[in-house]
């Protein structure tokens, strides 16, 4: 059994929908953005309310130990009510917890997702602990252990552990799966550079790309849905461009229009598994860390990987919690065999 280390946040998220919320659209000549907003000095009803346990480490640690994995998770927390909730949550999981950082001085992450009747979320996050892990207080010889890590998002002064982390991994070949977060894009390419030419599979959306390269994607009726012939030729510069290393794989989510892949050699393209989409929020994790999981189920086969982390990513929109819909790799399976039509293309 592959034995994987999450490295990212950890958060109570509180769930609230809300009948009464509007989406505004407003445009301008250069550009246009959607906003949720409710009618200002009211009290309004909620439709719905839940809380589940989340956050980047905790989503893709899931994942990784329901897909099979023997699997441990590095993330900072209080000890505080939301610390209690996040550790009962893992007494049901196979999740180890040998690695998780508890501190008395802070305060453990909370979040508040305003879903809308879309399905899309506006998140008000409070990051506490999950930005204030120091290199001293991780365990770099579980990393050295073990046979890759996922590093997730790691936002404020927690990102100064991403490089002696990833540096510390190469070194032990400790092979790296790294999902990009803004604070690391924001430094600028020359030090997302150092982090990338240690990684092994990089993930990244369209937007977090753009970002990362500097390019941008010129409007092109042919990216409008999922394009059966090929892909912009601003994403392959963007793949490209992202790829600093002969032995990487980079990957791009562009949201209801699938997800790309360049390994060196072939653009792979793949759409989406239609579901039905209660909330958005943890699609990105089980994505990319099924993505990467299914590179060892599948013995490196790229296009497949690519249709298992679209598979795992449908099922967790059509649930409320970034880990309540996630899939064992036999149901993904089962989840293809009845659907033969669904396939990705190479480009």
């Amino acid at each position: 059994m592959e034995n994987v280390i999450t490295i990212g946040s950890a958060t109570v998220d509180v769930f609230v929908e809300c009948d009464e919320a509007n989406i505004v659209s407003v445009y301008t000549k250069t550009k246009n953005a959607d906003f949720m907003s409710y009618p200002y000095g009211s009290k309004i009803d909620i439709s719905n309310f839940s809380s589940k346990v989340g956050g980047g480490g905790v989503n893709t640690a899931c994942n990784f130990a329901n897909l099979g994995f023997d699997t441990s998770a590095i993330f900072k927390i209080g000890r505080d009510i939301y610390s209690e909730g996040i550790l009962d949550f893992f007494k049901s999981s196979n999740v180890k917890l040998d690695n998780i950082i508890q501190k008395e001085d802070t305060s453990t992450g909370f979040s508040i997702i305003l879903v809308s009747f879309q399905g899309d979320r506006t998140v008000l996050a409070h990051r506490g602990a999950n930005a204030e892990i120091k290199e001293e207080e991780i365990d770099f010889n579980a990393i050295k252990d073990a046979d890759f890590i996922y590093v997730a998002p790691l936002n404020g002064e927690s990102n100064k552990v991403l490089e002696p982390i990833v540096d510390f991994a190469a070194k032990h070949n400790t092979k790296i799966c790294f999902n990009a977060g803004t604070t690391s894009l924001k430094k600028g390419f020359n030090h997302l550079k150092k982090i990338l030419s240690c990684a092994h599979v990089v993930v990244m959306n369209k937007e977090e790309a753009m970002m990362a390269t500097g390019i941008q994607v010129r409007p092109d009726t042919k990216t409008e849905k999922f394009s059966r012939e090929l892909i912009h030729d601003d994403i392959k510069k963007m793949l490209q461009g992202l790829k600093v290393k002969d032995y990487q794989i980079i990957v791009i989510t562009d949201g209801n229009r699938g997800a790309y892949a360049y390994d060196g050699n072939k653009y792979y393209m793949c759409p989406i598994f239609q579901s039905e989409v209660v909330s958005s929020l943890g699609a990105g994790d089980a994505f990319a860390s099924t993505f990467c999981a299914a590179l060892n189920r599948t013995n490196l086969d790229i296009g497949k990987s690519l249709m298992y982390a679209s598979v795992n990513s449908s099922s967790v929109v059509s649930k409320f919690g970034a880990t309540e819909g996630l899939l064992t790799f036999d149901e993904i399976e089962a989840k293809l065999n009845v659907s033969s039509e669904y396939t990705y293309l190479i480009n």
